[in-house]
């Protein structure tokens, strides 16, 4: 039975609307202003939440305002009820996160028509997640496994060559197999760590308390956060000399351990889907309070579709090129811009090259 939680000072639209939901197979809850409201909301946990406006001390805006800011009751659906539904204030609303408006006076069928909308859109987006949780298990399952014995294989046979063989190889082929063994361990082990930041950052997304700490921690140095990560990633590549950096200091609202995991991961694919003696630029600007990452290679590129498909686990044209790790990368990067209330946008040609662009709030100065 789906619970319902009804907030208005009017006791006599309480009790209508508490006898037409209950009508409906409904359990209904019930408060007489905006502080009690809260406070049932946090102890029943409603499935839905019906809230009038105009209240006194503690009005719907405030009440909403309180719910979405607490893990427990952030995602809980809220229709705001109202006789004075103007523009503004049902902007300032959907601002505060409400997910409807029911104007009053309203009718018993147009209080069905919201409630059963808000409820039928609440269980889809349970249904989308639990799907793309299923298909993200089913891809780690399928994938994890081939992934990891990859790197994993080079280990384990050259080990095995140097146990057995040592006496007969030359110094040169025990390196060679030793430096082969080096390069392994470093896949697996960007792998294995691409793998937990990913399941950390899922985690965090569901945590609005943890999302809303992550987004208070800033930069102040970003172009020298950027610029030494850049740096880095093209002297592992061997390409030191095909980096070009264009980069306006700017504070960004973001911390500097995640704002280098989103260079590293950008500027590591950069190199490696371009070849040596193309350049590949990260430049950094910042306009209208929206600090600007790109990075652009001259690389074999994506095709539209291919861009669409971007996910976890996803990776292109596995038969006809030789590629490490899942594929984790770019959407370790686009959830991590995403937590920070930030975008990341791809502009690719398939043989032409790759801009991925990375949108993110910037901080105030210090």
């Amino acid at each position: 039975m789906k619970k319902i939680l009804v907030i208005d000072d009017e006791e006599w639209l309480r009790e209508m609307m508490r006898l037409a939901l209950r009508q409906r197979g409904f359990e209904v809850i019930e408060a007489e202003n905006g502080t009690t409201g809260i406070e049932k909301a946090r102890i029943e946990l409603p499935d839905l939440i019906l809230c009038d406006v105009n209240m006194e001390r503690v009005d719907g805006y405030l009440t909403l305002s309180t719910l979405r800011n607490e893990p427990a009751t952030a995602a809980i659906p809220f229709i705001l009820m109202t006789g004075f539904a103007d523009n503004a204030g049902m902007r300032h609303g959907m601002e505060l996160g409400a997910d409807d408006y029911l104007p009053k006076p309203f009718t018993i069928d147009g209080l069905y028509a919201a409630v059963d909308a808000r409820l039928k859109k609440a269980q889809m987006l349970r249904e989308e997640a639990d799907k793309k949780l299923a298909d993200l298990r089913d891809s780690i399952s399928l994938m994890l496994p081939h992934e990891l014995r990859t790197p994993l294989n080079g280990i384990l046979a050259y080990g095995e060559m140097l146990s057995t063989d040592a006496a007969t190889l030359s110094k040169q082929e025990i390196a060679e197999m030793g430096q082969v063994i080096h390069e392994s361990g470093q896949r697996l082990e960007r792998l294995i760590e691409n793998f937990l930041i990913y399941a950390q950052i899922e985690l965090m997304a569901r945590d609005p308390q943890h999302a809303s700490a992550l987004r208070k921690k800033h930069t102040t140095q970003a172009a020298k956060v950027i610029a030494d990560s850049a740096r880095k990633q093209a002297q592992l590549a061997g390409r030191a000399g095909d980096l070009t950096l264009e980069l306006s200091d700017t504070p960004i609202s973001v911390s500097e351990e995640y704002l280098t995991k989103i260079v590293d991961e950008l500027m590591h694919n950069a190199f490696r889907f371009s070849k040596a003696g193309t350049p590949v630029r990260a430049s950094l600007s910042a306009t209208q309070g929206v600090a600007s990452l790109s990075i652009a290679d001259r690389g074999q590129g994506l095709t539209p579709e291919q861009i669409n498909r971007i996910g976890a686990y996803m990776q292109f044209q596995r038969k006809f090129q030789e590629q490490q790790g899942l594929g984790l990368g770019l959407i370790i990067a686009k959830r991590l811009a995403e937590l920070h209330d930030g975008t990341l946008t791809i502009q690719s040609e398939a043989g032409v090259g790759t801009t991925v662009t990375v949108a993110l709030p910037s901080a105030p100065a210090a």
